[in-house]
């Protein structure tokens, strides 16, 4: 299954070919399509990576910054003996530490989100494909049944007609 890939699948499907649209769904019933086996385990850095963007794009990181840098002016302007007395030099500076620090946190944290898309996205195409083609099967297999039950009809409406006929 791994093989073949989406646009060989859909092709083959297109395709109508009854012997390649049967191997493909042998291939489809014997391979487990499910999400959750694929999913790979990541590193240390990789979790405290989502774990810092997780929190900094929370209203309990944007409330306790907020509370913080009220307190840090306040405290300077305030203060007889100031730690950063106004302009606030030294806030501006850890400011822009923490946004350098905080980007490549949450774009990394991104990229491994989208990861997750596409292994999900292809995950669901799988699932998709192996449903249609169980679906066409079933289809295949009704179309049968009805073929010999019009066939099984028939012969019963001869019997009848001939056994009226002997009476």
């Amino acid at each position: 299954m791994k093989d073949l890939d989406r646009k060989q699948i859909e092709e083959i499907i297109e395709s109508r070919d009854e012997k390649l649209v049967e191997e493909l769904i042998q291939l489809v019933k014997e391979a487990n399509v499910s999400f959750g086996k694929q999913r790979k385990e990541y590193t240390f850095a990789d979790k405290v990576s989502d774990s810092i963007a997780a929190f900094a794009g929370s209203w309990l990181f944007i409330i306790s910054f907020v509370v913080l840098l009220i307190g840090w002016i306040i405290f300077n302007i305030v203060s007889t003996k100031p730690v950063d007395p106004f302009p606030f030099i030294l806030l501006n500076l850890l400011l822009s530490m923490v946004a350098a620090l905080q980007a490549p946190l949450i774009m990394m944290s991104q990229n491994r989100e989208e990861e997750r898309n596409k292994e999900k996205a292809t995950s669901d195409f799988f699932v998709n494909v192996k449903s249609e083609l169980l679906i066409e099967d079933i289809h295949t297999s009704v179309k049968n049944i009805e073929q010999k039950y019009d066939k099984i009809l028939k012969l019963l409406e001869e019997q009848d007609i001939n056994v009226d006929k002997n009476n």
